[in-house]
């Protein structure tokens, strides 16, 4: 059984996607906008070419927790999102998760998300997940 979680453990990662990743998660989510596929169009936009979706970026959230903090069989409960600026295809974003919060009766753990780039925050939330279970 993993260690308990205490309030301000963090876990952190840095990617860039590509464009591969791009369309690949719009074949999957179904999510064919050209804001995030065709350059010609995305250069007609405030962002001036196309930027990554953003539940693709938020989806690092989920890597974190199921990878380095909270583990394997981590199950999320819920996550508020605030999408506040862009991430462009090939920039570094750094996604981070901190636990803000331990229900004593209960594996249930409340944490700030957010992700950054070099112009700041992208996207700023919070998850309440479960806790894996003991396999014991």
């Amino acid at each position: 059984m993993a260690a308990p979680l205490s309030i301000g453990q963090q876990a952190s990662i840095t990617r860039a996607f590509s464009p591969e990743d791009i369309l690949t998660f719009a074949r999957l989510s179904g999510d064919g906008n050209p804001l995030h596929l065709d350059p010609e169009y995305a250069r007609g936009t405030p962002f001036g070419a196309p930027i990554v979706h953003g539940l693709l970026v938020s989806s690092l959230f989920s890597q974190l927790l199921a990878e380095q903090l909270t583990g394997p069989g981590t199950i999320y409960l819920s996550q508020r999102l605030t999408f506040r600026s862009p991430v462009y295809i090939g920039e570094d974003v750094t996604a981070t998760v901190e636990v803000i919060a331990v229900r004593p009766d209960k594996p249930i753990i409340t944490l700030r998300t957010w992700a950054v780039t070099v112009r700041g925050t992208a996207i700023d939330g919070e998850a309440v997940v479960r806790a894996p279970y003991s396999a014991g």
